[in-house]
This record gives structure tokens, sequence and C-alpha cells, in this order.
């Protein structure tokens, strides 16, 4: 695994358009779709669509994607959330009943309906230029073929043997004869998932809601357990949301509404908007205090109140307000941890790719797409080898809270693409994986653009640290001194077993018209431009 104390890469720029992911084989595809006169939804979704093969533990086709896509000639930033929902049968009293109190991650009530498919159909469909058929072309060929296994992947996947080996798909499709998982530098195949884009390609989208696909899944998953229906497939899609923002210091950031947690991000940069960020050494004691201190209350915030709209009222407005800022604002001490222990992220280290891409027209698409935490629930459809994701898993057992489990209902939603805007149009597209670390993330990213005047490459590079419910993990690049003050204020403190995230970035320069890309060392991606 890289050091994270490595330097910084250099950015890469370019005029012709710019991609960045977290593999460096689907950075170069994604550059090939633009240079084939693809537009930047065409590269995205053919280099997520990649994605599946290469890092089959983070995405796929058997879980969500939420994008937000910039049309130069509209002059319009459009938002998709593709997530999909529980299926009919599912409610808290059938779980309680049998005596569940939570969905566990491995449980195949959390396999909620896929989305990813529906939104990339979509995508393509009004923004695009190119054919499901085609942009699925290019996993096809590397399934069948084969690739090599990336180090950080094989890293990721060996840790989820145990996990693999107890399903009968898990263990046909993603481990050896042998039982163990794929090492670095092997060549892996999925012919099964191959066999299935072929007649997804050949099909349309409707295969896999309401075709072949879908019959396979749905009997697939009743096997298992599930509740699962044709009709929650068939009758499933993906939709067009408004997006919501935030003004940071002259920079309008923009994320996807609820399901999503993105609005978790925007109230951590109203609260600390009020502080003198900028005066403050980016990798010192009261820089890493301030943002702690803003997590835990913003993760409170999304814990009580964000949920599927369309099944209650998600005060968005009202959260978002100077008033409400100010109110959290003032919960801070500066030189010592709170007391009282706000709602914080229950899990940490889901899995997630996020890519972004720009073109030479100047229409940018930031695009996550996520299977939740490694290989999902970690059972695979047998016949067509798609991994069954495990979003339900952030679902509540309880009556009366927002995020309850209920029919046709989408659970709280951990991955958000981001777009940061100035003088009305994109001036940064980016995103950081890593589950209930992403809000952290993106604020640390941008605070070290904004406040500090990194570049696009050195604000990835940057060392990490997050809040979870036990302690604040440091990464080795956060100097000692540093962790023992944050300690002395009152932060339970424990090493980190892997780094924070992972992110990608593409910086606009309109005035020049030069792109900027970074990717994150954390990962096993790159960055390339034209």
């Amino acid at each position: 695994m890289r050091d994270l104390h490595q330097p910084g890469r250099s950015v890469a720029q370019g005029a012709g358009g710019a991609a960045a992911t977290s593999h460096p084989l689907s950075t170069y595809i994604a550059l090939e779709v633009l240079r084939s006169d693809g537009n930047a939804v065409d590269a995205a979704i053919t280099a997520c669509s990649l994605q599946s093969v290469l890092e089959p533990h983070n995405t796929g086709i058997g879980g969500d994607c939420f994008a937000l896509i910039w049309r130069a000639d509209e002059q319009k930033l459009h938002a998709i959330n593709g997530s999909g929902w529980a299926p009919a049968g599912l409610d808290a009293a059938r779980l309680k009943a049998a005596g569940e109190s939570e969905i566990a991650l491995t449980s195949i009530h959390a396999a909620t309906i896929p989305g990813a498919v529906d939104a990339w159909s979509r995508l393509l469909a009004d923004h695009g230029t190119r054919s499901l058929a085609d942009v699925l072309a290019p996993t096809i060929e590397y399934a069948e073929r084969g690739i090599v296994l990336a180090e950080r992947v094989a890293t990721d996947w060996a840790r989820e043997v145990e996990k693999l080996a107890s399903d009968e798909g898990a263990r046909a499709h993603l481990l050896t004869p042998a039982g163990e998982t794929p090492k670095a530098g092997d060549i892996i195949r999925f012919p099964a998932l191959a066999k299935t884009l072929r007649i997804l390609a050949a099909e349309g989208r409707d295969a896999f809601y309401e075709g072949e696909i879908a019959k396979t899944l749905v009997a697939s998953l009743n096997r298992l357990g599930g509740y699962h229906t044709l009709k929650d497939f068939a009758e499933f899609r993906s939709s067009y949301v408004t997006p919501i923002s935030t003004r940071y210091r002259g920079v309008d950031c923009v994320q996807i509404p609820p399901s999503g947690q993105g609005l978790t991000a925007l109230v951590m940069l109203n609260i600390l908007s009020g502080f003198d960020i900028p005066s403050l050494d980016p990798v010192g004691a009261d820089r890493f205090h301030l943002q702690i201190e803003a997590s835990r209350l913003a993760y409170g915030v999304r814990d009580a109140y964000i949920a599927d709209p369309a099944f209650g009222d998600v005060p968005v407005e009202e959260l978002l307000s100077e008033g409400f800022a100010m109110r959290l604002r003032e919960l801070i001490d500066p030189y010592r941890a709170m007391r009282a222990e706000p709602l914080v992220p229950r899990v940490h280290h889901q899995d997630t790719v996020y890519l972004t891409v720009a073109d030479k027209d100047g229409n940018v698409c930031s695009l996550i797409n996520s299977l939740f935490h490694a290989f999902g629930t970690g059972k695979v459809c047998p016949q067509t080898g798609i991994a069954f994701q495990n979003r339900g898993a952030g679902f509540r057992v309880a009556d009366g809270h927002p995020n309850c489990v209920a029919p046709r209902k989408r659970p709280l939603h951990t991955i958000i693409p981001g777009m940061a805007m100035k003088n009305g149009k994109p001036w940064l597209s980016f995103g950081v994986m890593g589950g209930a670390y992403q809000p952290v993330g993106q604020v640390h990213v941008l605070q070290n653009l904004v406040d500090y005047g990194m570049d696009v490459q050195e604000a990835l590079d940057a060392p990490r640290g997050f809040r979870t419910a036990a302690a604040f993990e440091p990464e080795r690049g956060i100097p000692a001194a540093v962790v023992e003050e944050l300690a002395r204020r009152g932060h339970p403190i424990q090493p980190c077993d892997a780094p924070w995230g992972g992110g990608q970035a593409i910086l606009l320069d309109h005035v020049r018209g030069i792109f900027s890309a970074g990717s994150d060392p954390r990962k096993d991606g790159c960055a390339l431009a034209l």
C-alpha cells in the first residue's frame, strides 16, 4: 500500500478535457472516449462501468449511482438520485416479528433494488451521445479477457475472505478454487458478469428491471430469504432532483439533496465558515479540533433528519440557515472537546468509487457508484455474477424515526458527488470516497483549496483524520505533537487501520481555459488531461 508520506504528484493539466478515477485503466478509457468525440457523461459512465471489474469490492451494477451533470449548452446543473428502494414486502414490523432490531450488514434485507443501471441509462439518454451498449463494451472485453489486479484492490479484497466464503455465489465468483482471494498482479476474469453485461448491452435497461436478468436476480434474492419481487424491480425509477447548496467564502458548494448525506457537508461548511480557518495551520491541532467538533454536530443533524423525503419532510432550508449554523457553532469550545456525545456515524470504511470527467465543450460530470460495504452484502447471484449491495443497512428499525425502514423507501445514503461553483459555473468537480467519511473528506479538500491555496493534487494529498463513534483516527501524516494536543483537548485517539477515503478532483480555470486534475494517492488511480 502506498505510504501516506509520499510527496504530492504533479497536477494533470490540459485544455481538451480531463478525467480522474481511482484506477489508471478507467482514467485512460475515459480519455479515449473523449478523444473519439464522446462527452463527459459518456466517458464517466464508461469508466464507472469498467470500475466494476477493476474494483469489484467497491462498485458494480448491483449498486447505486448519484451524479451531478453540468450541461454547457444549457448552462445548467442537473442532479440524479439513482439509489434503490426497499422491497414492498419489507417493513419494521416484519423485521421485529422475526426478532431483528436492525438490518445487519450481511443480511439479505440490506439488499435494496439496484439503482445504478437505471441511472446510467437515463443519464446517457438525456445527456450523453453514446448508447448503453457502447459504454459497456470495454467492461465486457476486460471481464472476458481479464484484468491485472491492482495493489490497493487486492489489499481490500483480502480483508473480506471470511465474508465471501459464507455465500455460494461469492465463493464461485470472488474466491479462488482454494478459497483464497486473488493477489496483486493476478489476472482475474468475470465470465458470468460478462455474459450478463452482453444481455444488458443487447436488450437495454429493461432486461435488468423486467427481463431475464431481473427474473434471475429476484429468484436468487428469494432463495436467500429476501422479500424482493419482479414488481419491485419493474416499477423502480431513478429520480432527477434539485441540487442544494451553501456559500463558503465566495464558493457555492453543491450537493444532491436527501436521501443522500450531502447536506452533512453543507452543515459542516456553514459551521466552519464562522471560524478564521485560513489563519490556522492546515495540519495543526486547531484546524482538526474544529473539524472534529463541526463533524460531530453535522452528523448528529444527519442522523436525526436525513431520510427519504418521499416519506416525510426533511427541513433542508432550516438546516442550512445561518441561524441554525450559529446555534451549532456556539456549542463548540475552541480548546476543549464537547462532553455531550452527539449522534455520530454508526459505521465507517464503506466502499465506493468516485470519478469525474470534464470535456472540451465545458460539460462536467461528477459521479459516484457504490455497493456500500466491500462486496455489499457479500452475497452474489450465482448465475449473473452480480453482487448485491447492502445499502439497506442504512435504515433504522425504529418506529417514528425518519429513516425507519418501510416499503419502497430509500435509506439514508452516504455516496455524495460534489461540485463547487464560481460565478454560476463549475469551478471544482470532486468527491472523496469512504462511506460516512465523505462529508468530512469533501470539506477537508475544499478548505485545502479555498482556505489554504493548495493546488488540486496537494489538496488531495494532505493528511486526514476522522472522528468515528469510538475515537479520532489520524493518518500517519498528522504530526505526533498535533495528535497529543488533540488528546489533551479531550478527543479519544486511536490509529487508523487504513487511509481515509480516496478522492478525485478537476479544477476548471475558465479564464485560461485549462483543466487541472488530481487523484488521491490513497487509491490506485490517476488523473489525466488532454
